[in-house]
């Protein structure tokens, strides 16, 4: 049976917000099982502590806790970081620009890469540049970002092309240039084991592409290679890529945590590892949220998009 397109849309909507209050809660458990809490600290006068804990809620039992946060994110009130003694709705639009403004980055620059490389190293196997490309991509796939990310700030500290302060450099550089230049290192570090993987998707599902019945018609029927190549088969090779690319989108945006520690890109990343630090439960549970939103939001977009590619996978359903 056929489902329709504004049920297949809300079944997406809603597993999306099950995610997100899954991956929040968790993140709020975690964090209160975790020894003392944001007002344990020796130099905390035990009075001042009290009156605090009472005044965000601290003091009752979690499930009370968890209930009251619960009653007030719905209304996207997601309570009061007890280290930065703001509204965590606050924190997290701050920090989730910051955060949309690498991942974009890194995405267009991950598909400008990964997706060109994979054509041509799947359409060309045995041209030596070929090999090249696929040799450099499984180096960059097996590499972790903390090492990618590293050695980026060793290359930029070494040669001093660019800046290594990250996002810090952004509200005293002059002009867009020198804006620019404190976003290259972050995104690169990003971006780079994207498009190795991204590369490897996308050389299997052209080479499978190329063999498909229409692509050997259409070569038959004196369509240029290059036409062949880069129009129709990488049409057909579409699917696979969007099927995965929402996750890709998605952790790019919700996982960019050690990079942006590594590169001090004020970012949600660097928010969640504060809010951990200082055991501030709120602000821990509503950049859980964020990541858990990006991701949610990502996958959905991905659905769709096969969706329009093959409406036959909303029958599927």
């Amino acid at each position: 049976m056929q489902t329709a397109p504004l049920q297949f849309v809300a079944r997406r909507l809603a597993r999306a917000i099950l995610l997100m209050f899954a991956v929040s809660s968790a993140a709020m458990l975690l964090v209160h099982l975790a020894p003392g809490d944001a007002f344990s600290a020796f130099d905390v006068d035990p009075a001042t502590a009290d009156a605090e804990r009472a005044r965000l809620g601290l003091d009752r039992p979690f499930s009370q806790q968890y209930l009251t946060w619960i009653s007030r994110a719905v209304r996207l009130d997601l309570g009061e970081s007890s280290k930065f003694h703001r509204p965590v709705a606050s924190l997290l639009r701050e920090r989730a620009a910051n955060t949309v403004l690498l991942g974009c980055a890194a995405i267009l620059l991950a598909l400008a890469l990964g997706i060109p490389a994979g054509v041509l190293t799947g359409s060309h196997p045995h041209r030596w540049w070929s090999m090249l490309l696929r040799g450099a991509a499984l180096i960059f796939v097996s590499t972790p970002p903390l090492i990618t990310a590293l050695v980026l700030l060793l290359i930029a500290a070494r040669t001093g092309w660019l800046p290594t302060g990250g996002m810090g450099g952004l509200s005293t550089a002059n002009g867009l240039l020198g804006s620019f230049q404190y976003l290259v290192l972050p995104t690169l570090a990003l971006a780079i084991p994207v498009a190795a993987s991204l590369e490897r998707l996308q050389s299997t599902a052209i080479r499978e592409s190329l063999g498909d019945p229409c692509i050997r018609a259409a070569r038959a029927r004196g369509l240029s290679q290059t036409r062949t190549i880069w129009i129709h088969a990488w049409r057909l090779s579409l699917q696979p890529v969007l099927s995965v690319l929402g996750i890709v989108v998605g952790t790019i945006l919700s996982g960019s945590f050690i990079v942006e520690i590594v590169m001090t890109w004020r970012g949600l990343g660097d928010l969640m590892y504060q809010a951990l630090l200082g055991r501030d439960v709120y602000l821990a549970a509503g950049c859980a949220a964020a990541g858990a939103a990006f991701l949610s939001l990502s996958l959905v977009g991905s659905d769709l998009a096969l969706a329009i590619l093959d409406p036959r996978t909303m029958e599927r359903e």
